[in-house]
């Protein structure tokens, strides 16, 4: 029997500073991701507001400002650094 191919989803999300954020997938890694490149332009941009970025959620598969702004995971998991 061959194993299900893998969803890749965020599973845990930290807080580290300015506007990083420590991700765990569930493929075991675990990556520190600055999202200031990402915030440059159209909606967003309202992540500069720090207390909009801290009010991130998960969703099911993962991070979620809000319902208005999300990354795929695996894109996440590529611009992240690992730790």
């Amino acid at each position: 029997m061959k194993d299900k191919p893998l969803i890749l989803k965020v599973t845990e999300a930290k807080y580290v500073r300015d506007y990083t954020l420590q991700l765990t997938f569930n493929n075991g890694e675990i990556r520190l991701v600055d999202f200031t490149p990402l915030m440059q332009k159209g909606i967003c941009r309202k992540l500069q507001d720090m207390d909009y970025f801290q009010s991130y959620s998960l969703d099911p598969f993962t991070v979620d400002w809000h319902n208005e702004i999300g990354f795929a995971p695996e894109f996440l998991l590529e611009k992240g650094t690992t730790i």
